[in-house]
């Protein structure tokens, strides 16, 4: 079993526990105290709400990591308090770029427990990808 302490949270992220196969793409684990942080699900709408990247997943998914700072911010939280991610692309093919731009604001010994659908849309036919998340925020 990996254990990481957060030097910046009250997390700490179980990589795998013992018997459960390790992935190079989440933590199977976090836990922490402080308080919850729920953050809807964010698409690639820029602050008009006019789309950013159509037909672009990576632009899509820069986008949308952009708005979950914005909201983690206004909670007095940031990417190092994140204990979940769900993504919800319209193709799981999307999910490198997807990655790609998670790696860009989320330390690799940082990660949080993901889970990934494929829906078959979301609410407006451009978008690709949608990505909610939940943190916990120390005191």
């Amino acid at each position: 079993m990996t254990t990481t302490p957060s030097p910046r949270s009250p997390l700490t992220r179980i990589a795998a526990p013992e018997g459960v196969a390790p992935s190079p793409h989440h933590s199977h684990v976090v836990l922490g105290t402080g308080r919850f942080v729920a953050v809807s699900g964010q698409c690639a709408l820029d602050e008009r709400g006019e789309v950013v990247g159509e037909g672009d997943p990576a632009a899509q998914a820069r986008q949308v990591f952009e708005n979950l700072r914005r909201c983690l911010a206004a909670a007095g939280a940031t990417f190092d308090d994140v204990v979940k991610l769900t993504y919800f692309v319209t193709d799981v093919a999307h999910l490198p770029a997807v990655r790609e731009a998670r790696d860009a604001v989320i330390p690799a010994d940082r990660l949080p427990a993901s889970s990934a659908v494929e829906v078959s849309a979301l609410f407006r036919p451009e978008l690709l990808v949608e990505i909610e998340a939940f943190a916990i925020v120390a005191g």
